[in-house]
């Protein structure tokens, strides 16, 4: 039950309809018997400013987790960063301090790893391709990298912005040998699409290559729907596939520990 007790939490997204997150997190909360609650936001790009200007003085506010599009965005909003965020060049988790300040962190991809992991996909010395290199992209790719993936190639729609997330990702992990080549899918042993691509009717595939196989991985960021195309289209070819909810059940304890909840 809701009382003036009750710790809030929120989710800002654009659209919103889409989001799994309350129901896990919320889940979570009463798995560990947390009094608080979690609530979407529905918050327009040219809003967002004033939006996150309005968490600080909100006393009983834990916190904010932050999805598309705002992720890249939201980061110069924080006062502080926490983890590789700045590096990365994104935000999903801002926990509110009790002076009003708010702290940034990005886990999209630890969360992403850890979903592989569960599922038994161990990424050390694996080929892989990556679609997309936005927010949630360049968090996966310092997370795969740093998760000792021996190569990964990175597919963008701008070039330019998958060279300087390669550029970066290198110079903190010289072991992991990064691209930005032509996608390749038959011969990677993952696939992964970190683009939006798939989460509205009528979106086009996140690549034109789609020469999947047995024996590969095809995954997904997309929690909604729960197999889109390029998932379908993989499954149809015999590829393993491996959807976005998994990635959001390993952030959710991520998340409500850099929110500050006891006992996450």
């Amino acid at each position: 039950m809701i009382t003036g007790h009750t710790k809030l939490y929120g989710i800002v997204a654009n659209p919103i309809h889409h989001i799994k997150t309350p129901q896990e997190v919320n889940r979570l909360f009463a798995e560990i018997d947390h009094d608080g609650v979690l609530v979407p936001f529905h918050v327009l790009p040219e809003n967002l400013a004033g939006f996150v200007d309005s968490l600080r003085g909100m006393e009983n506010l834990g916190g904010m987790i932050v999805t598309v599009p705002h992720k890249v965005e939201i980061l110069a909003l924080c006062d502080r960063i926490e983890g590789d965020a700045a590096e990365i060049g994104a935000v999903n988790a801002i926990r509110r301090e009790s002076d009003g300040s708010l702290v940034g962190a990005m886990l999209d991809g630890k969360g992403f790893v850890g979903g592989l992991k569960a599922a038994g996909i161990d990424v050390a010395g694996m080929d892989i391709c990556q679609l997309g290199a936005g927010g949630a992209g360049a968090a996966i790719a310092f997370a795969l990298a740093e998760a000792g993936a021996g190569r990964l190639n990175i597919v963008n729609r701008s070039q330019d912005k998958a060279r300087l997330l390669a550029e970066r990702v290198a110079a903190k992990y010289p072991c992991t040998e990064v691209t930005t080549g032509p996608a390749d899918s038959a011969s990677r042993d993952i696939v992964v699409n970190t683009t939006s691509l798939g989460m509205k009717d009528g979106d086009p595939l996140p690549t034109e290559d789609t020469a999947f196989r047995p024996g590969q991985v095809v995954a997904e960021v997309i929690m909604q729907p729960e197999e889109t195309p390029i998932l379908a289209l993989a499954k149809e070819k015999g590829a393993r596939t491996h959807p976005g909810r998994p990635m959001l059940r390993e952030q959710v304890r991520l998340m409500a520990r850099h929110l500050g909840v006891p006992g996450a």
